[in-house]
Formats: structure tokens, sequence, C-alpha cells
């Protein structure tokens, strides 16, 4: 019975993931970061350098209302300028770009004048190369039309240690298809599987002290689907390095 009810539940999952992913809808769009995006590393999402991240220079910040407090940082969505209602998109062009960062609401401008990333607004400020692919450098600001779609990525995914003796902080980067992280496990080679909690944006921790031993991480994506990543990081693993998996979704 109750892996019956786990199958129906990954059903839906991934049933509403790919309707997420056909369906286009009306937002609006700016730009940040200079001409080279170097103002967009960094960020809420918390990948630092975009490049190492895996996602380059096809990134954007969402507004409050599409950011949903970093649950949706590692997303991909493909972006059209709607020629229907501006002159100022560059006809037939279309770019997909990863949630990377958070674009925070200004309420001492109105939602139409300035204030873009104020709820219940749906915004994306994206960086300037991302941007001058579908419109006009000179425009500002334009409508656009999006929908979420499955990531491409190159090489398996990332797990970044940062923390101290009793404090895992994981940066898990690079993750393909859904491109968001749902739930992540730990697990040394001495420890049985141990739930992670989401500190911010794409970053999670764990509070167990696991020196010394080879780490597995279990990662489940938004639309249901789980890589396990088996001793990816050997027993002297240490605080600021960077282990890449061979798993990817």
């Amino acid at each position: 019975m109750e892996t019956t009810a786990l199958l129906l539940l990954t059903t839906l999952w991934v049933f509403a993931f790919k309707v997420s992913v056909a369906q286009w809808t009306p937002a609006t769009a700016t730009f940040y970061g200079g001409s080279d995006a170097s103002g967009t590393m960094g960020g809420a999402c918390g990948y630092g350098n975009l490049y190492n991240a895996g996602y380059g220079t096809n990134s954007a910040a969402l507004s409050t209302a599409l950011f949903n407090n970093g649950a949706w940082c590692g997303a991909c969505f493909t972006i059209t300028c709607d020629s229907s209602k501006t002159r100022s998109c560059k006809q037939g062009t279309s770019i997909t770009i990863t949630a990377t960062n958070f674009c925070p609401p200004n309420y001492a401008l109105a939602n139409d004048d300035g204030g873009w990333c104020n709820p219940p607004r749906q915004h994306f400020d994206m960086s300037q190369p991302a941007w001058t692919t579908i419109a006009n450098y000179q425009a500002g600001i334009v409508p656009v039309n999006y929908r979420r779609v499955p990531c491409q990525r190159n090489g398996g995914m990332r797990f970044t240690i940062n923390g101290n003796n009793y404090f895992e902080l994981v940066l898990v980067d690079n993750v393909g298809g859904s491109g968001v992280v749902a739930q992540i496990w730990i697990k040394g080679s001495n420890t049985d599987w141990m739930v992670m909690s989401r500190n911010w944006g794409a970053l999670w921790q764990s509070g167990t002290y696991l020196n010394g031993q080879s780490l597995s991480f279990m990662v489940k994506a938004d639309d249901g689907r789980v890589m396990t990543a088996t001793n990816v990081a050997p027993s002297n693993w240490w605080f600021g390095a960077t282990y890449t998996s061979w798993v990817q979704f």
C-alpha cells in the first residue's frame, strides 16, 4: 500500500513538472550586471562564481513571486520577448536562463514604475548578455513570455562543503533535469542517511560530526526524481573543497 502511494505521488510530481514546463506565462524583464555579466556573480542562491557552478552568463534574478524563498534556485526558464506588445524585441529569438539570484522588491516605487520586482509581479532581472539576446539594450524593460524547461548540464552534480567540525554547509550546483533541489540527505561511511535542511538558496546544512568519513549524498529534485552520489567525497575531504559526482538528472 505504501509503495503504491509513493508511486502515485511520484507520478503526480512528474506530471506537475511536465505541465509547468509546457505552459507559457506572461512576465516582464530587465537586465543588470554589466556587459560581461560580472555583476551577476554571487547572488542569493549562493552559487558564487556562476562559471564554476556550471551556469555561465545565461542567468537571471527572480522577483519575490518567482523566487519562492530560494526554492526555485537552479530552475531553468526559456524566455521570449513579446513582440505583440513592444517594438524592442529581437524577432525570432529566445534564451534559456538559470535562476541564480533574487530581485528584491522596492516598495518606495510603484509596481508599474520602477518597482518591477514587487509582489505580485512575475519579473526576471536578466544578465545583460542574456537580455541582449532577445531585446534591444535601449529598451530597459520589455514584456516577455516564459516557461520552465529542463536544465541541460555538462558533467555531474557538484557538492561544495563548508562549515566546521559539527556543521556541514553544502552547496549543490550543476543540477540538471528540473534543476531544483527539493531535498537532500547526507551519509557518512559510518552513519545512516540523515536528512539535511535548507539553510538558504541552494545551500543545505547538517549538524553531525562527519570528519574522516567518506560522504555520500542523495538528492531529490522537485519533479520527484532521486539520484544518489555514492562516496563522492573521500574520507580525507576538507572544508572549502568541491567534489564532482558521476551522477546527473
